[in-house]
């Protein structure tokens, strides 16, 4: 029985993929023990990211609205050490309207504990 060219190089090509995702499976594990994992990321900085999609003809409109409101809590919080940085982004290429979005914020806090948990950030509010 004679193997079609096409066959041969699909059956070889799973061959290697199956290669390829049982070799990398089986280093998931090696790099560092559960416990070292989890004392290490207790210090890491814990990096969340927010999008805004603003009303068509509006978003320079949303940006004065967030610099005046919400950004002086931000910094606000970044004195206080809870954060470690903010930065906001604009797309570079126009997308589709399910994907679009007009500013990206981009909060790095010092680590995940301090970035949920339930800090009321009414008195900073209150206070600016």
């Amino acid at each position: 029985m004679q193997i079609p060219i096409s066959m041969a190089k699909r059956g070889l090509a799973m061959a290697a993929l199956g290669l390829a995702a049982l070799l990398w499976s089986s280093t998931i594990g090696v790099a560092a023990p559960q416990g070292g994992m989890a004392a290490e990321g207790k210090d890491q900085p814990f990096v969340m990211e927010y999008y805004y999609k603003a009303k068509w003809g509006h978003a320079e409109e949303f940006l004065a609205l967030f610099k005046k409101n919400h950004y002086p809590v931000l910094k606000r919080e970044i004195e206080l050490g809870r954060m470690l940085k903010v930065s906001m982004s604009v797309p570079r290429y126009h997308t589709t309207e399910d994907g679009r979005w007009d500013y990206r914020v981009t909060i790095v806090f010092k680590n995940a504990a301090i970035a949920n948990d339930n800090f009321d950030s009414s008195v900073l509010i209150k206070q600016l």
